[in-house]
């Protein structure tokens, strides 16, 4: 199991439960400028309400840029694709905290259109999509102490024109998507900057996760609800259960099925792997995914079950908690964001320590 160890961050489960009243408020304006007027150009502005001091996880912000679905982006009412990349992270560290003082503010510009398909001018309404459990150290140590947090995180919404984007002049970029094609149904495996140690632990690694996806699969198709599935899924209801029958199915299917393109040039050692949702079956690796052992907590054929499970042609999982511990407590307090978070896909596989 993966733990959060923050040091001096780290807080004392009454220290929580004494924390001032209020938390942290998140704007959203269009931007202001000339020139980006029309361009999908939001300023975010994060603040601390609060009379103490609170920590923020910098990656669950576009602070340091987009790296997972951080908002709602919807079009005449109708929610459009997330096209950035999502993130495996490893457990945050203190590192990953930027403490924000009593009345401190940090904004960042966003180019949504980078990230979202925006490509149809209109209005849209934008709104910060995370909970305070997950972005706050503080709300999240009362979450997992059971504790009622006295911060909170809210979010306003905004309105904002978008000129769209000029049309395609071909389809070049679909031919270049890997496992579009009806026809192109065989599991292979292609490279980018792997070595051959690399390559070789990739195609161990898939193998083990089709072997992963197929014990899933055959648990869901049995119709069993014992603890393995109510520990990472929650209490059971028949809509969920197939939602998660229906996932694993896809899962199995895309592992054994499709041919994949692993590529090694990722070196970020907080990061097992990403991949851009709308373009499977493309993965990226990172450092930490050539530490993590074969199978078990964690893993490299865990990993890819996790990556595969956020392909929108899968099952369009995001990632709204990172870790066992998180993981569980979705499962238990809101199960069915547990149904859409990969690490419960990846851990219910994993199915380390074993439940029935």
């Amino acid at each position: 199991m993966r733990r959060i160890l923050l040091g001096s961050l780290l807080l004392a489960c009454a220290g929580v439960a004494m924390a001032a009243p209020g938390g942290v408020s998140v704007r959203l304006e269009a931007a202001s400028q000339a020139a980006a007027f029309g361009s999908g150009n939001v300023v975010f502005t994060l603040r601390n309400d609060a009379a103490t001091t609170l920590h923020v996880l910098r990656w669950q912000t576009p602070l340091d840029g987009v790296t997972n679905n951080l908002f709602k982006v919807e079009r005449d009412g109708m929610e459009v694709t997330y096209t950035g990349p999502l993130y495996k992270r490893t457990a945050p560290t203190a590192k990953d905290y930027i403490e924000l003082a009593p009345g401190e503010s940090l904004s960042a510009d966003v180019d949504l259109s980078a990230y979202y398909d925006m490509s149809m001018g209109g209005q849209y309404a934008v709104r910060y999509e995370r909970d305070a459990d997950s972005v706050l150290l503080e709300a999240g140590q009362a979450a997992k102490a059971g504790v009622a947090a006295t911060v909170a995180l809210d979010s306003d919404s905004a309105l904002l024109w978008v000129d769209g984007a000029p049309a395609a002049l071909d389809s070049l970029d679909a031919a270049k998507t890997v496992g579009a094609t009806p026809g192109l149904l065989a599991a292979t495996n292609s490279f980018v900057g792997c070595s051959n140690t690399r390559k070789s632990q990739l195609a161990t690694a898939r193998n083990s996760a089709v072997s992963y996806a197929t014990n899933a699969k055959s648990y869901l198709d049995a119709g069993n609800t014992g603890s393995r599935y109510t520990w990472w899924f929650g209490s059971y209801t028949s809509s969920r259960y197939s939602t998660v029958k229906s996932h694993f199915t896809n899962i199995k299917s895309a592992l054994s099925g499709q041919p994949y393109t692993f590529d090694c040039s990722c070196t970020d050692s907080g990061t097992y792997a990403y991949v851009y949702p709308t373009q499977p079956y493309r993965v990226y690796l990172c450092g930490a995914f050539w530490s993590a052992p074969n199978t078990g907590t964690d893993s490299r054929a865990g990993t890819l079950v996790h990556e595969t499970s956020h392909f929108n042609v899968v099952a369009a999982t995001g990632d709204h908690g990172y870790g066992q511990t998180n993981a569980h407590n979705l499962a238990t307090s809101k199960p069915a964001t547990a149904v859409k978070n990969a690490d419960n896909h990846e851990y219910f596989v994993e199915n380390n320590p074993a439940r029935n």
